[in-house]
């Protein structure tokens, strides 16, 4: 079982998906404000960070809570295996994925798109806490 950190302004979204990886044995902690997400996970290391990027006072607040992971003090919080889940490519049609994470701005371990195929995620979620499942 990891302890799963889910950052997302949507309420309804972030319960749904509490509830499927619960449902596959994780402990999750949902985070609705993205300003709280760093306190939170200096609390409580997670196993794994799921995030958006757009939240309703920054639209890139995802990416850059990305990068004050990887470049904090805690060295804890640097190797957290970050999963971007967000529908950012819709709204902005940027092209995003998991290509293009790099080590000073898409600072990311891997990226899906939303509406999400819940047995993907499930699988991601696997590999990024286990790194036994093929993705």
């Amino acid at each position: 079982m990891a302890y799963i950190l889910l950052i997302d302004d949507d309420h309804d979204f972030a319960a749904a998906t509490a509830t499927v990886l619960k449902n596959a044995g994780h402990d999750v902690k949902i985070e609705l404000d993205i300003n709280n997400a760093l306190n939170t996970m200096n609390k409580k290391i997670p196993d794994l960070v799921i995030m958006d990027v757009m939240f309703p006072q920054n639209p890139s607040a995802g990416f850059d809570l990305a990068r004050k992971m990887r470049h904090n003090n805690n060295n804890l919080l640097k190797n957290i295996p970050l999963l971007m889940l967000t529908a950012i490519n819709s709204k902005f049609p940027l092209g995003l994925g998991a290509n293009d994470a790099d080590k000073s701005w898409l600072t990311i371990t891997d990226f899906l798109e939303k509406p999400v195929n819940l047995d993907i995620l499930l699988n991601k979620v696997a590999h990024l806490v286990y790194k036994d499942t093929k993705v």
